[in-house]
């Protein structure tokens, strides 16, 4: 396992054979180079406190204790001691996240620890969720299926998981794999009023989300930056039009969460909000923006953005799990992990030359490393509204949120690295 020294000198070294012109006096590299190095101080040590918690303590944990040793699944929850929690359940979805964190891992780090449990967890769910011709939502404690409907949110995690699965391993099945469920979504999930049904066999009287169909979009942002096949350009398009038709609601510059089937708002739920959500859209309309630019994309995200400040930030730190959209109330005070990471990659996305959102960058990792993520690798998955941890176990499906936020602060400081070595 390499150390996170060694990880941190990978990223430099290339940010210095990339960035410094042919030009430049070694004097001239060397002050550089300094500079980079006594700016934001207590951030770099954040960001090396990032390395450290992702690579030397999170992994390694659920990678011993998560990680089933003989049949290479993951366990659905573990206690805070480590221990197997068994819920009576073992989601599809949590397979597919375990796969997509440890891959991305392997990618982020090129530390091949990370690529060891990838075949088991690739065995595994092919061979156990992927029933005749479609996936499976879960198996029981006894590994037999526990519920045989095929759930659009978690399908979107077989198209992130194994896009990242491919790119670390190169085994073709994955695509093959991908391409079946993209084929299973538009021939039995498509609904006639646009976008996907939540389960199939269809349930009519399900409230819709657009939940799903943000995950859908991460997943086939993946496939498509995995393949370049055009079916997935597509189905990108389509879901970027879904959003800016029905998800964004204009009169209140919020993101909707529940709808009716036709995607009118739901009448009791329309305006329950999540903030993190927000974050996570602005997130995605960037990395979109890539693939299918467009000047609307970066104006909702800056909407968001707003709405999202005003009314989901705790003043004594962390993110609201809930609040409504037209009176900016409060609906539920505590705190989950996920949202805060979502503001990071948010904060990144949005922070170029911007002091403000590098200083907030800083305060949101020291407040996640004082409430919320413990020396041991394991995290505290709620906090109540004092920023004191709730009791609860460790669900198998966080180190998804964990590692992508940790790792795009990283990446983003990397970025400014590499701006100022160019300089």
């Amino acid at each position: 396992m390499s150390s996170y020294s060694e990880i941190n000198n990978r990223f430099l070294n290339a940010a210095i054979l990339s960035y410094y012109p042919s030009h430049l006096s070694c004097l001239d590299i060397a002050q550089s180079f300094i500079r980079i190095q006594i700016i934001n101080h207590f951030l770099d040590q954040q960001i090396f406190n990032c390395q450290e918690f992702l690579f030397q303590r999170l992994l390694p944990q659920w990678l011993k204790n998560g990680i089933h040793p003989d049949l290479g699944y993951s366990h659905e929850s573990l206690n805070s001691d480590w221990k197997v929690n068994h819920v009576g359940r073992i989601r599809l979805l949590t397979q597919c996240r375990q796969l997509y964190t440890f891959s991305h891992a392997y990618l982020f780090s090129q530390d091949e620890t990370w690529l060891s449990p990838l075949a088991g967890l690739f065995e595994f769910t092919t061979q156990k969720y992927w029933q005749t011709d479609h996936w499976i939502f879960s198996l029981d404690d006894q590994l037999e299926v526990n519920n045989a409907h095929s759930d659009c949110y978690a399908l979107a995690f077989v198209l992130l998981g194994f896009s990242y699965y491919y790119q670390a391993t190169g085994d073709r099945r994955a695509l093959e794999f991908i391409e079946k469920t993209h084929v299973f979504l538009q021939e039995k999930m498509t609904h006639p009023r646009g976008g996907f049904h939540e389960t199939y066999p269809v349930e009519k009287e399900q409230v819709r989300r657009q939940n799903p169909h943000m995950h859908l979009l991460e997943g086939y942002l993946a496939a498509y930056e995995t393949t370049s096949l055009e079916a997935y350009k597509t189905q990108i398009r389509k879901l970027l039009d879904l959003f800016m038709r029905y998800f964004f609601d204009e009169q209140t510059n919020c993101l909707i969460e529940f709808f009716h089937e036709d995607w009118s708002i739901d009448s009791t739920m329309g305006y329950h909000i999540e903030p993190g959500h927000h974050f996570e859209w602005i997130w995605l309309l960037h990395k979109a923006d890539q693939v299918f630019p467009d000047p609307r994309h970066q104006q909702i995200a800056d909407a968001l953005w707003n709405s999202a400040m005003a009314a989901g930030l705790d003043p004594n730190g962390g993110i609201y799990n809930q609040v409504d959209a037209q009176t900016g109330r409060v609906i539920d005070a505590e705190k989950r992990i996920w949202p805060i990471t979502e503001y990071l990659k948010a904060l990144c996305a949005r922070s170029k030359n911007n002091p403000e959102l590098e200083t907030a960058i800083s305060k949101n990792l020291d407040f996640m490393f004082t409430h919320y993520l413990n020396q041991d690798g394991s995290w505290n998955e709620y906090l109540n509204k004092d920023n004191t941890p709730k009791a609860y176990p460790l669900p198998g499906t966080s180190s998804y949120h964990l590692f992508l936020g940790l790792s795009e602060v990283i990446t983003w400081r990397i970025g400014i690295e590499y701006d100022s070595q160019a300089l």
